[in-house]
């Protein structure tokens, strides 16, 4: 799948409403808070992360709450595949794997399923859902540009990472 798939895919996204980005805005400190808590206390955290890169999984995370709450108020395909990408890049070359998405993911999907509302939630998760089935594409893409490092994506502008 190619980049302008992806956004084309993300394109289909039906954005969230004013109240579901006020809702996640409100609960975003306290939701990456509690998946600092989750994922450090998986017993095969340093496989997903790698040795001594709790504090950039935790930043990560935090980084990740506040990208979300942007992409809620104004939702944009591009930043969001672009983003995502990026971090893909940036986080493998210090050593995450590929697994590492998934679990952090789910955990998120989790935390968002326990924590708002039945209505935000129904508006949030089609995101979660879009990155989750289509991490391999993200994968292979940042594959691609890590293996190109003369040419390594650039840091997305006018926003933080997921």
């Amino acid at each position: 799948m190619t980049r302008e798939e992806l956004i084309e895919k993300a394109g289909r996204i039906t954005p969230s409403s004013r109240q579901t980005a006020r809702e996640f805005e409100s609960l975003a400190p306290a939701l990456a808070a509690e998946l600092n808590q989750r994922m450090s206390a998986r017993a095969d955290i340093d496989t997903l992360i790698g040795k001594n890169n709790t504090a950039m999984m935790e930043d990560n995370h935090r980084n990740h709450a506040r990208f979300m709450t942007s992409l809620l108020w104004l939702y944009d395909p591009k930043n969001l595949v672009d983003t995502v990408l990026w971090v893909f890049q940036a986080y493998r070359s210090h050593g995450f794997r590929l697994t590492y998405w998934p679990a952090q993911l789910d955990t998120w999907m989790q935390l968002l399923e326990e924590r708002l509302s039945p209505e935000a939630y129904a508006e949030i998760s089609p995101i979660y859902i879009y990155m989750i089935v289509n991490q391999p594409a993200f994968a292979a893409l940042s594959e691609n540009t890590l293996q190109q490092s003369r040419h390594p994506l650039p840091e997305p502008t006018g926003c933080v990472q997921p």
